[in-house]
């Protein structure tokens, strides 16, 4: 589940993207295309081509163990 607040950016790339791209793949879009920094706790929005699937990418550094 998802919570939206209006503390969350949400952020739609205007391209569609491969879906065939891994999680990798999405976090160098969002650095290098979008110049954002992916763990920020932004959503990000992708579509595919004919825009009928969509994904979304969500990561924030302080949900991930420490190692």
């Amino acid at each position: 589940m998802l919570q939206l607040t209006p503390h969350h950016r949400l952020l739609l790339a205007v391209n569609p993207v491969d879906f065939r791209k891994g999680i990798n793949s999405l976090i160098a879009l969002c650095q290098q295309h979008l110049n954002e920094d992916a763990y920020s706790g932004t959503i990000f929005v992708f579509t595919n081509k004919r825009r009928i699937v969509f994904k979304l990418l969500v990561l924030n550094l302080r949900f991930y163990p420490s190692s």
